[in-house]
């Protein structure tokens, strides 16, 4: 009788492991918060599992189609403007005054705005690609280690090379305080969201720090944003004063209300979408 109590304890602790085990790797598996997966029977789990799959991915196949081509031709075009933007290096080292970039600039070319261009102009491309590669959910489920690492070295570079060097560069902006003010408050918000990032992970606080450095993304993406309504402005023929202070503003500020508007819609589902889920656990 002994031996079948032990047998008998030891099975449900098994079970018990197995629950926790499948729990655990569907609210990984799902993007999930912990427990969200949570079931009390293991027979249970595919209902479960389902429910959390509706409210965490909430999409159908083809929207998620649709997902993976856009994310595809966003990276496209991001490595598409980095590598025209690292091609141009040979009109830099030297500085030729006659290339589009610095064509105006020989009279502040020294000093302290020099080694901001050059700190500049290599921690750019740099940060881009490795935000690309950061905000990947399926390259932080499988390398986390690297997405930690390499996360580490993006804060660094963001906060100490690429903040700094392109607030220094907006009070040089060609077409004048617009411009520049515009420029100044995209370092600064770039910096900002970087720094709450890094902060909400060190807290573990982990859908605030994939917000956070969602928005750093986006700011560090207002460089292909401001090559783009260039490209369109040609494209449409239309010329003025008035284009480049805008679009220092709007290249950053329209992804990241975007941004937020997506966020907004999405917590509105999540919510409606949790509480049949909570109805049902009570």
């Amino acid at each position: 009788m002994s031996d079948e109590i032990k047998s008998s304890t030891s099975n449900d602790e098994i079970w018990d492991a197995a629950e926790s085990a499948i729990s655990t790797l569907s609210c990984a598996v799902y993007a999930a918060p912990p427990g969200a997966c949570r079931v009390d029977a293991l027979g249970g789990y595919f209902n479960e599992c389902q429910r959390t799959v509706n409210v965490y991915s909430m999409q159908n196949p083809q929207s998620r189609s649709l997902q993976r081509v856009l994310a595809f031709l966003s990276g496209v075009l991001i490595l598409k403007v980095t590598v025209g933007v690292v091609l141009k290096y040979h009109d830099y080292f030297p500085p030729n005054f006659e290339s589009d970039f610095l064509s105006g600039r020989e009279r502040y070319f020294s000093g302290i705005y020099q080694w901001a261009f050059y700190a500049h102009i290599a921690s750019g491309p740099f940060s881009l690609i490795l935000g690309m590669i950061l905000v990947s959910e399926r390259f932080r489920l499988w390398f986390p280690r690297w997405h930690r690492n390499l996360g580490r070295i993006q804060v660094i570079n963001v906060l100490c090379v690429v903040t700094p060097s392109g607030f220094w560069m907006s009070y040089y902006a060609e077409t004048g305080l617009i411009a520049a003010t515009g420029f100044a408050m995209l370092a600064i918000a770039t910096g900002t969201c970087v720094a709450f990032g890094w902060r909400s992970a060190v807290k573990r606080q982990f859908p605030k720090h994939r917000r956070w450095m969602w928005r750093c993304f986006l700011c560090l993406s207002s460089a292909v944003v401001l090559r783009l309504i260039a490209g369109l402005t040609i494209v449409a023929d239309i010329d003025g004063d008035w284009i480049y202070p805008m679009s220092a503003w709007v290249s950053w500020l329209a992804p990241l209300m975007a941004f937020e508007f997506v966020e907004s819609v999405n917590r509105r589902i999540e919510k409606n979408e949790r509480r049949p889920l909570a109805e049902n656990n009570a």
